[in-house]
């Protein structure tokens, strides 16, 4: 019958790329996908379908029954309200966890579970990373930095902004951040899905020693859309009166924003490179993509979909 992972976020940003991931090394799929989101589009992939979210226990059930694997790289980014995180990031990752006593967990997380106090959402997924690590079975917890690549539409901006002449960024001196392309991603955690390794939080990047600065950025961006840039600092003060404004519209009904209060607070923490590089040693995990190749293949994605 062969080895059986069952997926949460397959229909997100990371997802339709690791699930390739996974049916390349043979694995039998068995995908959580909202009722209310379209099925993904995964060209040479089957998969078994469970219509479901993560309140949703008996489709948990569903989805983990025979499994041998777990990966959950499913979870809120943006809320309407801060206890939207921890309904679904911790929450949710606790009633899938506790369906799933003996199978392999391996969850997705981020470098924001390092800072929990700077938003609900880093406590958020500090909270799911404690859930993880308190089970009896085996598990992973991988901390993903900020990934871009072909369908990321949280970054769109940016680019746009940067295809008008203007880099927008936090004004922060001397703060570095780490990346990785999207298809690099689910690679080193497909191949993490593949390895024994020991209980434990690791970290991932794309290899850059010491991350990057905005300064890089702004140059791998310029670069991909061939056009010169001016850098736009903004200072913290202009940022929290857009994240003050985007909490107000989506209090009064408005869609989630990316950028509110507490997402500042996150951009103006100077450190968000990783610390903890066992995982690539461990598995001989090399990223693909650099920034520039990242950034072109992202910008040629996006021109192709006429996003940018």
């Amino acid at each position: 019958m062969g080895r059986l992972v069952a997926v949460t976020g397959a229909t997100g940003f990371v997802g339709p790329h690791l699930v390739s991931a996974l049916a390349r090394r043979g694995w039998k799929l068995r995908l959580l996908v909202r009722r209310w989101s379209p099925l993904p589009s995964l060209p040479g992939v089957e998969a078994e379908i469970v219509l479901g979210d993560l309140g949703d226990e008996a489709a948990l059930r569903r989805l983990v029954d025979g499994a041998d694997t777990v990966v959950h790289a499913a979870g809120l980014i943006k809320a309407r309200a801060p206890a939207d995180f921890r309904t679904v990031n911790g929450e949710g990752t606790a009633r899938l966890s506790a369906l799933a006593p003996q199978a392999r967990f391996v969850l997705l997380s981020s470098l924001a579970a390092r800072e929990p106090q700077l938003s609900a959402y880093a406590e958020s997924k500090q909270e799911a990373e404690r859930v993880v690590a308190g089970r009896a079975g085996p598990w992973l917890v991988i901390r993903a930095p900020a990934v871009y690549g072909p369908g990321d539409r949280e970054t769109l901006a940016y680019f746009r902004a940067v295809a008008r002449g203007l880099a927008p960024r936090p004004g922060l001196k001397d703060a570095r951040l780490a990346l990785i392309h999207v298809e690099d991603l689910a690679e080193a955690l497909a191949a993490a899905v593949e390895c024994s390794l020991p209980n434990s939080v690791y970290e991932v990047d794309d290899g850059q020693e010491g991350g990057y600065g905005y300064g890089d950025m702004e140059a791998a961006a310029a670069a991909a859309l061939e056009r010169a840039v001016r850098s736009l600092p903004i200072p913290r003060g202009i940022m929290k009166v857009v994240g003050w404004a985007n909490g107000l519209r989506q209090a009064w009904g408005g869609s989630p924003q990316i950028l509110t209060s507490s997402k500042v607070r996150e951009m103006f923490h100077p450190d968000w490179t990783v610390h903890d590089h066992r995982l690539a040693a461990t598995i001989g995990f090399r990223a693909r993509y650099d920034l520039s190749a990242g950034f072109r293949d992202t910008v040629l994605w996006y021109r192709r979909q006429q996003w940018l």
